[in-house]
């Protein structure tokens, strides 16, 4: 199987579900099959705060001739989605034209405790002022200091240098929550 097969497949036999009608509350079930007896689903509500406060996430694109790029970045949560920037002319942005299907992960290096997170979706620009805004203030909130003090007009996003940067938004299709001390496997679906 080709790493955008990877990206695109979505075949688990999960149990113990629970059952939403938004992002604020998608179908999650915990799969069996890949834990610890005694391990409960994480609810929708933790999965969302870790990406709101996760630092560093992985972003997975696929080149035009299906070899996986991987990269560290940072990424903010608003609206619902998990929000990126990309230089015009960087791997991922040149990935991202052919392919929109991502992979974004977050989670610790320590065994014993934690949640590791991996989002699925889709890659879209963003370019729609009201988001944009929105975005920058999720950037600003995050983070202290200039690094990640963008600012938006006309339909752009900006670098705090002053040069333009790609915005990409991703709304998550499928989101797995690995619970780490007690193990278990958590998934929040949501409704395209």
């Amino acid at each position: 199987m080709t790493w955008a097969g990877v990206l695109g497949h979505h075949d688990r036999k999960e149990s113990t579900t629970t059952q939403g009608e938004d992002m604020s509350s998608p179908t999650t079930t915990i799969d069996r099959r890949y834990g610890a007896a005694a391990a409960e689903p994480i609810s929708w509500s933790a999965t969302q705060h870790e990406l709101e406060t996760a630092e560093l996430f992985w972003l997975v694109t696929v080149r035009a001739d299906g070899r996986p790029h991987m990269t560290p970045l940072v990424a903010a949560w608003s609206n619902d989605e998990l929000h990126f920037t990309t230089g015009s002319e960087e791997q991922k942005a040149l990935n991202l034209r052919s392919n929109p299907h991502v992979i974004i992960a977050t989670g610790g290096l320590d065994w014993q405790g934690g949640l590791d997170i991996v989002v699925e979706g889709d890659a879209r620009r963003d370019q729609d002022q009201a988001l944009l805004d929105d975005v920058a203030l999720a950037f600003r909130s995050k983070w202290d200091g200039d690094s990640w003090g963008f600012t938006t007009h006309d339909g752009q996003f900006f670098h705090p240098g002053g040069f333009e940067v790609e915005l990409h938004s991703v709304r998550p299709t499928k989101v797995l929550a690995f619970a780490k001390g007690t193990f278990g496997q958590t998934v929040h679906r949501f409704d395209d």
